[in-house]
């Protein structure tokens, strides 16, 4: 049996969406925040790094999920920069602590406004977790 990739793109009407996998919650939202990193694309300026401790708690892993992405997308935007490191050193169904580095970014990115609630659920699989993120642009 071939191992499925932690994320892919899927059709979507009008914005993008993933299907994101992950072995356990931690590897999930980590491959949620690749997974988003990678549709925006753009590459890191050499030079001076980024860094930024996160930790969000929220009434439940769904809410997690989406306050998670789009926290991430605040930092990006507010502070000009790209993430290519992505640490959830903890997350429950209502805890997530994290490490993200990066740098400024060198080019031009494809923007994301927001990541949706829209038909979100996070599924217990037999290999861990799955779920399908949608996303504003």
């Amino acid at each position: 049996m071939s191992q499925l990739p932690p994320w892919e793109e899927i059709e979507h009407t009008a914005d993008w969406a993933l299907r994101v996998r992950g072995g356990d919650l931690a590897a999930l939202f980590e491959n949620a925040a690749r997974g988003m990193l990678s549709l925006m694309g753009g590459e890191i300026e050499a030079g001076g790094r980024y860094q930024r401790t996160i930790t969000l708690q929220a009434p439940d892993r769904i809410v997690l999920l989406v306050d998670w992405l789009n926290e991430l997308l605040y930092f990006i935007e507010s502070d000009e920069v790209l993430l290519d490191e992505i640490d959830v050193r903890q997350v429950t169904d209502t805890l997530l602590k994290a490490t993200v580095r990066g740098g400024r970014s060198r080019n031009p990115r494809r923007q994301i406004k927001a990541a949706s609630y829209h038909n979100l659920t996070i599924r217990e699989v037999p290999t861990g977790y799955e779920t399908e993120i949608v996303f504003d642009v």
